[in-house]
């Protein structure tokens, strides 16, 4: 059974996460707080970034993108679940593009801010970036967050998908992304119907149960996180 580790709140984890369930590959999680720089995880991984897939056969595959197209190249899920990057060039690059929009600059701008001052934090020591959160990022995170799920109504409004026509990698990059910020309580729903309506039908999906019974230590999720009816 390959073996993946990760950080509940990590978004690039929970992205990789996904996909696995989706393609109905059982994993081992381990759970790793790479700041901590683990010498035995830095062995697996020198950048020492979640996630790191390690398959059964021992190969080591690390980067949220990475392990994606490498479970889209090596597994052949059955003929009820569709490939989740397209045949066709076109759209396969629309995916592509889509999926570095959240695993990098949706990330940069809102997740990174929102997990790292309100959960990493509070389990590091001081000399190496630990403390209270920076309320100031805090705030230009939430701010960051509105021209996004803009931006994501706009395309649920023009296209079945993120991507086009069928469920692929940008959907579940940008739903690991805001399942992040809603366990957290940052996400503005109210003002987004549209958002909301998409994100609803990747919140019903078998494979993101697992996500919603997550619980990080010393923090608890929003009222309504999983809710699927919110």
């Amino acid at each position: 059974m390959p073996t993946l580790y990760h950080h509940p709140l990590c978004p690039h984890s929970r992205f990789v996460r996904l996909i696995l369930a989706e393609y109905g590959i059982e994993t081992t999680l381990i759970e790793e707080r790479a700041a901590e720089r683990r010498r035995e995880f830095l062995l697996l991984d020198p950048a020492g970034r979640t996630p790191v897939l390690v398959d059964d056969d021992d190969s080591v595959v690390s980067g949220a993108m990475v392990i994606a197209e490498y479970l889209e190249e090596t597994t052949d899920p059955e003929p009820s679940r569709p490939r989740l990057l397209p045949r066709t060039p076109r759209t396969r690059a629309e995916t592509r593009r889509l999926t570095e929009w959240f695993n990098l600059k949706f990330f940069e701008e809102v997740t990174n801010w929102l997990v790292t001052e309100k959960v990493y934090k509070r389990f590091l020591a001081p000399e190496i970036g630990g403390g209270a959160p920076d309320m100031d990022l805090l705030r230009v995170a939430r701010a960051n967050i509105r021209p996004h799920m803009r931006y994501i109504g706009y395309l649920t409004a023009a296209r079945n998908w993120l991507a086009g026509e069928t469920l692929s990698f940008a959907d579940f990059a940008a739903a690991a992304h805001l399942s992040c910020a809603d366990y957290l309580g940052d996400v503005p729903w109210d003002e987004y119907e549209t958002v909301k309506h998409w994100y609803q039908r990747i919140k019903s999906r078998p494979a993101f149960r697992p996500l919603l019974s997550d619980r990080a230590v010393g923090t608890m999720p929003a009222p309504r996180y999983a809710d699927l009816d919110f």
